[in-house]
C-alpha cells in the first residue's frame, strides 16, 4: 500500500506539471515550490522556537487561524510557521502577518518530509481539518512531536472507514491527539479503535465572530445600504448568477442588491454589470460615496466582504450549484438569514441552520424567488430566521479555547 501511495504522490505531481502549462493555478502550484527548501534556510532562524501550522487551503487557514492566533498570545516567544497545499491559500495569504515564516508545502515524499523536520524542529504540529500526509505525520510521530488535528471531519464514505483502509488507518494514529467538530465523527473514529479524540466543535464560529466584531466601517457600503432593505450575494459563481441576474431585472420589491463574485476578473465582471438591466455601480469606482440611482453594487475587490454583510438584510451565498457553498457563518454571526444552492449536505453548519430554519437551500429560480417574497412578506419569518442565526453561530462559541487549553495544559 505504501508503494500505491507514493506511486500515487509522484501521478499527481506529474499531472501538475502538466497542468501548469496551461492551468494558471497548476503554474503557481509548481513554481511556489521551487526552492522551497533554499527558501526555508534562508528564512529560517535555527534558533527558534517553532510551531507550525499546515492548511491545505483558504477555508482551512480561515479554520486554523483563530488557533494560530491564541497560540501566539500565548506563547509569544514561539515563532510560528505556516504552510499551504494550495495556491488559492497561499497567494492570497502569504502576507499574512500572523506567521512568521509561510511557505508552500512540499509534496509528500519521505525524503522531503525528513528534509522540512530537520530545516523546521517543530516543537508542535497541527493539521487543519483534511490534511492526511502519510510521510509528514510518520515523520513527525518518528521525532516524537506533539501533533493535532482541529476542526476535523469524518464521514462514513471516507476511506479510513473502508474495508481496505486498514492502511490508511496508521496515519490517523501519528496524531497525538485528534480535536472533531460533530459527536458524528467522533463514533466514527472511536469505531476503528482511536480514543484520542475530543468534540470540540468548529474553530470557525470563533473566527466570524471575531471578524463581527472587528468589522471595518464601508462608508460607500453604508451610504448605498442606507434606508433600504439590502440583499447580500457572496462568493457567487455563474450559475449563482444567472439565477440572482433574472431576479434582479424581474423585481418589484423595495431592494438593493450587493453582489460580490467569487471570481473578479475584469472580463467576469464586465459580464456581469452587462447582464444587469436596471442601474449599477462598480465598488471600485465609488470611493466614499455611493451613486443614489443605482440599486446594484458589485464588489470588485477582495478582502471586504466579511465586512459588507453587516449592512445587510439577507445574504446568498454562492457555490452550492458547483463543488460546495462558501462559508455561510460570516453572514449568519450578523443575524441575516441564509440562502444558497443544493449542494451543502457535507457542511455541518449549513443542514443545522437549515434544521433550526436559519437558512433555506434552492433548487432552482422559482425556488429563490419564492424564498425571497416569504422572509420579505412575513415579518415573523424572517425575524425568527435572523435570530435563528445569530444564536447558532453564538452557541457554537469556544472551539479554540477548548484546543488550546488542552495542548498547551501543564504536563
Amino acid at each position: 500500500m505504501l508503494f500505491l501511495y507514493n506511486l500515487g504522490i509522484r501521478i499527481y505531481y506529474l499531472s501538475i506539471l502538466v497542468a501548469s502549462l496551461f492551468n494558471m493555478k497548476a503554474r503557481l502550484w509548481v513554481q511556489g515550490r521551487k526552492g522551497v527548501f533554499e527558501q526555508m534556510r534562508s528564512q529560517i532562524d535555527p534558533g527558534s522556537e517553532i510551531i507550525w501550522f499546515h492548511c491545505s487551503s483558504l477555508g482551512e487557514f480561515e479554520q486554523g487561524r483563530p488557533v494560530m492566533e491564541k497560540i501566539r498570545e500565548m506563547l509569544p516567544g514561539k515563532k510560528i510557521l505556516l504552510t499551504f497545499f494550495s495556491p488559492s491559500g497561499y497567494e492570497i495569504r502569504k502576507n499574512y502577518p500572523g506567521a512568521d515564516y509561510i511557505f508552500y508545502l512540499p509534496p509528500d515524499t519521505g525524503r522531503n518530509a525528513s528534509k522540512f523536520l530537520e530545516l523546521v524542529k517543530p516543537q508542535y504540529a497541527f493539521f487543519v481539518k483534511y490534511e492526511f500526509w502519510h510521510h509528514y505525520l510518520s515523520q513527525l510521530k518518528k521525532a516524537t512531536i506533539k501533533t493535532y488535528l482541529i476542526s476535523g471531519i469524518f464521514r462514513s464514505e471516507q476511506v479510513f472507514f473502508k474495508s481496505y483502509g486498514r492502511w490508511f488507518c496508521k496515519i490517523l494514529s501519528s496524531f497525538t491527539h485528534i480535536f472533531v467538530q460533530d459527536n458524528e465523527s467522533e463514533s466514527l473514529i472511536k469505531s476503528i479503535g482511536f480514543t484520542n479524540v475530543t468534540v470540540c466543535g468548529d474553530t470557525r464560529f470563533d473566527r466570524v465572530f471575531s471578524i463581527a466584531g472587528k468589522a471595518a466601517d464601508l462608508p460607500a457600503v453604508k451610504t448605498f445600504c442606507s434606508g433600504k432593505l439590502t440583499f447580500i450575494a457572496g462568493s457567487t459563481w455563474p450559475p449563482d448568477e444567472e439565477i440572482i441576474v433574472r431576479f434582479i431585472n424581474e423585481n418589484k420589491l423595495p431592494l438593493r442588491f450587493i453582489l460580490a463574485p467569487h471570481e473578479i476578473h475584469e472580463n467576469s465582471i464586465r459580464q456581469l454589470l452587462d447582464s444587469i438591466k436596471i442601474k449599477t455601480v462598480r465598488y471600485s469606482s465609488i470611493g466614499d460615496s455611493a451613486s443614489d440611482d443605482a440599486d446594484v453594487l458589485v464588489i470588485d475587490t477582495i478582502g471586504i466582504l466579511s465586512s459588507v454583510y453587516k449592512y445587510g438584510k439577507i445574504a446568498y451565498i454562492g457555490g452550492g450549484f458547483g463543488r460546495g457553498i462558501h462559508n455561510i457563518l460570516e453572514a449568519a454571526t450578523f443575524g441575516l438569514p441564509v440562502i444558497f444552492g443544493p449542494n451543502f449536505k457535507k457542511f455541518r453548519e449549513a443542514n443545522e441552520l437549515v434544521r433550526l430554519n436559519g437558512a433555506y437551500s434552492i433548487e432552482d429560480y422559482d425556488g429563490f424567488n419564492r424564498t425571497i417574497h416569504a422572509l420579505l412578506t412575513d415579518q415573523k419569518m424572517f425575524s425568527n430566521a435572523s435570530e435563528n442565526a445569530r444564536n447558532y453561530v453564538f452557541s457554537n462559541l469556544g472551539a479554540t479555547d477548548a484546543i488550546t487549553k488542552f495542548v498547551l495544559r501543564p504536563a
